[in-house]
């Protein structure tokens, strides 16, 4: 029977994946039988009634029973979901010990701080809204107690000249108070409150053509009269005016303090007084409560058009030595002007917690220099701090208490599994002189017996592993699939001598649609020569997006190698730069193989040529590269259609057979020549059975690499094919 750590194994023998698990359950158990169905009659039904069926009678019936099959195939497959995980997760006795550890003594712990937490901040946030409303309304009530006395005072007004001159000089007797203070005179009837006695004064009479009005009104336009909904006893209250997009669901809203007294003796007029409260106002609220007030946002439509495109902003940001303010958001009441509809305005504040203690406390009788709530809060930090330390102890001890316990009997299983799974050199930890201290140095005993034996094969078993995989790793620096180069075709294997060798090729994409085709040959075969051939990829990756030219690209690859190549090492490599638009070949050849080119056109006579450009191979140190550089030459080839080209590397030409006899260029341009009517995957095989047919049984000595490409637009002759 499979462990619940170890992977679920299916009939034939492969880990059940979670996918097949889930099958399993679905096709052979009740439960799955269960969901399947009440699945596929609520998806019938819903289909019905989308359909516009009337889902009655026995369909809702139907529906009905669909629902709970669907509902208990689910609870079946919930319950036996965390039994599994059950198992699988308190298998071990060291995981049962810390989960009741958990359960009994960190998660309990960890609520009880986060709902003390929880009601601080509630705390907080609760003191933090009332301190901003109290400090709205306080500025409410000063400039009701400013329209108060204007409207007593614009009595013995006669004009419009005195009562704006009345209006100036409580707004400047106001200014270092009341910031930014504007003040209006509207009329209103003098019937509105009625069982007052008085009557229409002069100053009514001039107010009908159009209000009086002193002051910036930065944020709104002044009222030109009063609404209905505002009693006799006046009004004082915060306003908000919408900034920005009209239609955005969270629009911005900037605020206004605004108080309205009624002229005494019913004198036919009302004085208005607007405060915004600007970024002076907030920051004296700052000041005064510690409470930093931000932006502000209209959930519902505002009623009253906005003057200017002022934004609110947001809250003041924590100098160097202050504490960092809390953000949150506290509802503050608002009122619509024209219908007096009050709505909750989200108004974000920053929270100084130490501000705000502060300000509670201040009050508060003290015991040298500290008062009796400081004493409190020391104490409250030492029983922090004492539950803090005594928690992370139990945590530590309950840990180290799980490990002692466990930590034996897991190093005997881990052991015994390692055993099992052939690992005769694994050895037990003695940490203990008791039963199971002496219990595991048997187990050591047992099998240092046998490791010895063993040595050997996993010695070399580990090495042929390597092996393989520097292979693959090596293979994988070659490029994967079909190779592609727009108008033509192109085949390339290579084969190397050893498990890696030091052969390369590759296809670069290059700008403007033009192809760098590589071929190149580290000297020596081998780990050496593989480590040379992954160094001299990434170089030619990074040179090919810099060099348009192939001469330039060897010679700073020339210049680069030459540090690091060792002394008695060399590279030898082909470069060609094929642009598919002009059909056009530059190559440069560095101390390489030569290359072999068939004209596609019979006019040529379908001659096999050699191409030989002066090169010297790339890596040796004998100056600073003036003679590689004057040794090289590029060269440019106009292709044609059908044309062939073959790159190779000497592990083609020089295959020798028992009688050390090479293979030879002129060989390999005969079966090109003679070949010309295959493909080039299929001239790429002949060639290859071909060397194998003349080597006979004799090993291979060197990296064979070999690239074909052909010209698109070329006949072939079917006829002498096979």
């Amino acid at each position: 029977m499979a462990r619940p750590s170890e992977p679920v194994q299916s009939p034939s023998g492969q880990p059940r994946t979670a996918f097949d698990g889930v099958r399993a359950f679905m096709l052979t158990s009740i439960a799955g039988y269960l969901i399947a169905v009440g699945a596929s009659v609520k998806i019938i039904i819903f289909a019905l009634s989308s359909a516009g069926v009337a889902v009655s009678g026995v369909l809702q019936v139907l529906s009905s029973l669909g629902g709970l099959a669907l509902a208990t195939g689910a609870g079946v497959m919930v319950y036996k979901l965390v039994q599994v995980a059950r198992r699988r997760l308190l298998w071990r006795v060291r995981r049962k010990l810390i989960v009741s550890y958990l359960l009994i003594g960190f998660v309990p712990a960890v609520l009880i701080v986060i709902f003390f937490v929880l009601c601080g901040w509630l705390l907080l946030t609760n003191v933090s809204s009332y301190l901003v409303r109290s400090s709205l309304a306080e500025l409410g009530n000063r400039a009701s107690s400013v329209a108060a006395s204007a409207a007593v005072e614009l009595e013995r007004a006669s004009d419009r000249t005195d009562a704006t001159a009345i209006l100036e000089r409580h707004r400047a007797s106001n200014r270092q108070r009341l910031p930014g203070l504007s003040l209006a005179v509207v009329p209103i009837d003098p019937k509105r409150c009625a069982g007052q006695n008085g009557g229409r004064s002069a100053l009514s009479a001039v107010l009908r053509a159009s209000p009086v009005t002193v002051g910036e009104w930065a944020v709104g336009e002044p009222p030109e009269q009063l609404p209905l909904w505002i009693g006799c006893d006046g009004f004082a209250g915060a306003l908000a005016y919408e900034v920005g997009d009209a239609t955005a669901v969270d629009r911005e809203a900037t605020l206004v303090v605004r108080a309205v007294a009624m002229s005494p003796r019913s004198a036919g007029y009302a004085v208005v007084a607007d405060l915004p409260v600007s970024e002076t106002v907030k920051t004296r609220i700052e000041e005064a409560t510690s409470i930093a007030i931000g932006r502000a946002s209209l959930i519902a439509p505002a009623a009253t058009p906005l003057k200017g495109q002022a934004r609110p902003v947001a809250a003041r940001a924590a100098g160097p030595g202050e504490p960092t303010p809390i953000p949150s958001v506290a509802l503050l009441d608002v009122y619509d002007w024209p219908s007096g509809r009050a709505e909750a305005l989200p108004l974000q504040i920053g929270m100084s917690v130490q501000g705000i203690y502060h300000r509670l406390s201040v009050t508060q009788a003290s015991i040298g220099k500290r008062t009796f709530e400081d004493l409190l809060i020391y104490w409250l930090l030492g029983v922090t701090a004492l539950f803090l330390i005594i928690e992370v102890g139990a945590a530590a001890t309950g840990m180290a208490l799980a490990r002692s316990i466990t930590g034996s009997v897991h190093e005997l299983f881990a052991g015994t599994e390692r055993v099992r799974q052939g690992d005769f050199g694994h050895r037990i930890a003695v940490r203990a002189d008791d039963q199971l201290g002496e219990l595991a140095d048997s187990f050591n005993l047992m099998t240092a017996s046998i490791e010895d034996l063993l040595r050997q094969s996993a010695e070399k078993k580990r090495l042929d592993e390597e092996m393989r995989l520097a292979r693959e790793s090596q293979m994988s620096l070659l490029p994967r699939g079909p190779l592609e180069i727009p108008g033509m075709r192109v085949a390339a294997v290579c084969v190397p001598a050893r498990e890696v060798g030091g052969d390369y090729y590759d296809v670069l994409p290059l700008p403007d649609g033009r192809v760098g085709m590589l071929i190149a040959d580290v000297s020596g075969k081998g780990m050496s020569a593989a480590l040379y051939m992954a160094e001299l990829k990434g170089l030619i990756l990074s040179l090919s997006q810099i060099h348009q030219s192939p001469r330039d690209l060897l010679i700073a690859a020339n210049r680069l190698i030459s540090e690091h190549l060792d002394s008695r090492s060399f590279i030898t490599m082909t470069y060609a730069v094929i642009d598919p638009a002009a059909r056009t070949m530059t190559y440069a050849r560095a101390g390489h193989t030569p290359l072999l080119y068939l004209p596609g056109s019979p006019a040529s006579g379908r001659r096999v040529k050699i191409l030989v450009p002066d090169g010297m191979v790339l890596g040796l140190r004998l100056d600073n590269g003036e003679r590689f550089s004057a040794l090289l030459y590029e060269a440019t080839l106009s292709l044609g259609p059908g044309d062939r080209l073959a790159f190779f590397t000497d592990g083609i030409s020089e295959a020798m057979d028992d009688q050390s006899e090479c293979f030879g260029e002129p060989r390999l341009g005969q079966l090109i020549e003679e070949h010309a009517h295959l493909s080039v995957e299929e001239l790429r095989e002949r060639i290859l059975r071909e060397i194998d047919a003349f080597v006979g049984g004799i090993p291979q000595h060197d990296d064979m690499t070999l690239i074909l490409l052909e010209v698109d637009g070329g006949q072939r002759d079917e006829s002498n094919h096979g």
